[in-house]
């Protein structure tokens, strides 16, 4: 559902309205809940806040407030600070750089998504220990071993997040072996299984995207959400600011 407030920030914006509106669309797809806090659009799951739109001078951005816990291969985030712990920007200044890279946008919304309902959390700085009951998998079955190894150091780590946080040894094991499977075949826990896209975070296959229904939903995007705000007869807000 949509807030109000939103609408008013974006439309009394100076600069950006239309990339913040299709960035707003992309988040509303993805089904997460709306609000307006500090005076900007913030994006919820649960109870938790996960992303905000700012409108920056020289861009707009998508604010990922659990950003440093993404496996982030594509490099898309940036750190905002030297001292900056979990947040991570996407930087854009343009609707056709949204559009190319939309996709790759709504995959880095749905992982963080699936960050948080997997309760991850930043390590310290010191490297995560494997908990012995992935060390037991490992002298067992030796393959895994090699598996994990290979895997990305994002990967590794995330994994490793989720096998830690387990209270008891007997969740830990649980979640080690559930997991095995997909070590073994180089798949990360919150990347695509279903083999339709390279990243759909706990995809279990039932995603359909198919290039046609692509290529439909992103006409209407463009008809229905983006055109429409620089129509003078849709957005009239849009001649008073010029």
């Amino acid at each position: 559902m949509k807030d109000p407030n939103v609408d008013e920030f974006i439309q009394s914006a100076d600069k950006w309205q239309a990339e913040m509106a299709y960035l707003r669309f992309l988040l509303l797809d993805c089904l997460m809940v709306e609000t307006y806090k500090w005076r900007t659009p913030v994006y919820m799951v649960g109870k938790k806040n996960l992303i905000a739109i700012s409108s920056l001078k020289e861009h707009c951005a998508l604010n990922f407030f659990n950003g440093a816990l993404l496996q982030d291969e594509e490099g898309l985030l940036i750190k905002p600070g030297e001292h900056t712990q979990l947040g991570r920007w996407m930087k854009f200044n343009s609707v056709e750089q949204i559009q190319e890279k939309e996709d790759l946008i709504k995959a880095y919304i749905l992982e963080a998504i699936e960050v948080e309902k997997l309760g991850l959390k930043m390590e310290k700085p010191s490297e995560i220990p494997y908990p012995e009951e992935l060390v037991a998998i490992f002298a067992a079955k030796p393959a895994v071993k090699t598996a994990f190894e290979k895997l990305t150091r994002g990967r590794q780590r995330a994994y490793l997040r989720f096998f830690t946080d387990g209270k008891q040894s007997e969740t830990r094991t649980s979640r080690i072996e559930k997991n095995e499977k997909y070590i073994l075949k180089g798949i990360g826990i919150t990347d695509c299984i279903c083999g339709l896209t390279k990243r759909k975070p706990s995809c279990d296959g039932s995603h359909r995207v198919i290039e046609n229904f692509k290529r439909w939903r992103k006409e209407v995007i463009r008809k229905a959400f983006v055109a429409p705000l620089f129509n003078p007869n849709f957005a009239p807000w849009i001649l008073e600011n010029n």
